[in-house]
């Protein structure tokens, strides 16, 4: 008899051990669930918080856009025939504080630099632009240039002498051997340009010495193939046979890209003077010449292409017909990079905008980050 009350008293006791255990089990689980569950929480919370101010950030960005048209319209209205570094848009970046932030934005102009996609066999002259397209630079290219305004330009030949080439090709391969990248010759930037030629034209036969189409592609360890189309950035240069990164670097600062344009027209009035060694390609003069040209440029720019042409210091240059053609005195492309913070959310964006001849502004390419 007590044998079996000892037994019982010993099963309750362990069965009581089970139950606490068990509960413990439970209340650990359920706190390890609630605490997932705060942490999950508190996650998605700051998420969406974050993409709140991201999203503010983004209008705030499009605020800047919004502000850029502004500007433009004002110096297109005061002065429609003339773009210079004087007006209102070419002032350095600004930043301006709003609630809980900043917004910034630095405007450029589209036509001080050379356009990469004027390689493309669509490539078009200041009178053929003129007779397809409405923008402001072919208006005024009629006006101050009467001699070019009935025949395009003859495209000149190549530096070897070998062929005949787009205005723009001849520049681009100017501008790479005056920029004096270690290493880098007439040679290796003609093959340069026919590597660039063939990677925007539709066909797939080499240009020249150094082109390169599908099958050069095709064969690298990550196989592509040409993209037989426009460029849409400078930084597609990294994808094409012969550019190097040392070269790529150098360029930047000089070239851009129109988006789906093959336009070659460069404003005199906007040529930066501390980068002389563009306006020396486009003139196929000295470095010095080039700097004496834009160091005798007034503030205001020209008023009229002839006032640029009949500068003493051109007279040392002899400049031929596809030579003037390249020039305006007026732009219709500017890019906006902006950059705007709200809180600890930043956003940057780039904008491509043309002012056309009714001096209305359209956003042709929008590009989110830094580019």
């Amino acid at each position: 008899m007590t044998i079996k009350l000892i037994s019982a008293k010993y099963d309750r006791a362990s069965q009581r051990g089970v139950a606490l255990i068990t509960v413990m089990l439970i209340v650990a689980l359920c706190s390890i669930i609630a605490a997932q569950m705060t942490t999950r929480l508190q996650t998605q919370m700051q998420r969406s918080t974050n993409i709140s101010f991201n999203q503010q950030a983004y209008w705030y960005a499009l605020g800047a856009e919004a502000f850029t048209k502004r500007v433009l319209i004002k110096a297109f209205k005061d002065e429609p025939k003339v773009t210079h570094l004087e007006q209102v848009w070419a002032e350095e970046g600004s930043t301006y504080p709003v609630d809980f932030g900043e917004i910034s934005g630095e405007i450029s102009d589209l036509q001080s630099c050379l356009n990469l996609n004027a390689l493309h066999p669509k490539a078009k002259t200041k009178d053929q632009a003129g007779d397809s397209d409405s923008g402001k630079s072919s208006n005024s290219s009629k006006d101050d240039s009467k001699d070019d305004s009935k025949t395009a330009p003859t495209a000149p030949s190549s530096k070897s002498g070998s062929d005949k080439q787009l205005p723009a090709a001849t520049v681009l391969e100017a501008l790479i051997v005056n920029l004096n990248v270690e290493g880098i010759g007439n040679f290796e930037a003609e093959a340069m340009v026919n590597a660039l030629t063939d990677w925007l034209d539709s066909n797939d036969m080499i240009t020249g010495a150094g082109g390169a189409e599908d099958n050069d592609y095709a064969s690298r360890e990550f196989p592509y193939l040409a993209a037989n189309s426009y460029l849409g950035s400078v930084n597609e240069l990294r994808l094409i046979e012969h550019f190097t990164p040392a070269v790529i670097l150098a360029l930047t600062p000089y070239v851009c890209v129109l988006p789906q344009n093959a336009q070659h027209l460069i404003n005199i009035n906007t040529l930066d003077a501390e980068k002389p060694e563009l306006l020396q390609a486009l003139l196929d003069s000295s470095l010095s010449d080039a700097q004496e040209v834009l160091s005798a440029r007034d503030s205001s720019g020209y008023e009229k292409l002839d006032d640029f042409y009949q500068l003493p210091e051109l007279s040392k240059v002899k400049m031929e017909k596809w030579q003037k053609a390249q020039f305006v005195i007026d732009s219709e492309y500017f890019k906006l990079k902006a950059s705007a913070r709200f809180n600890n959310s930043y956003f940057a964006m780039s904008s491509i905008m043309k002012v056309n001849e009714t001096q209305q502004i359209q956003v042709i390419s929008r590009t989110i980050g830094r580019n």
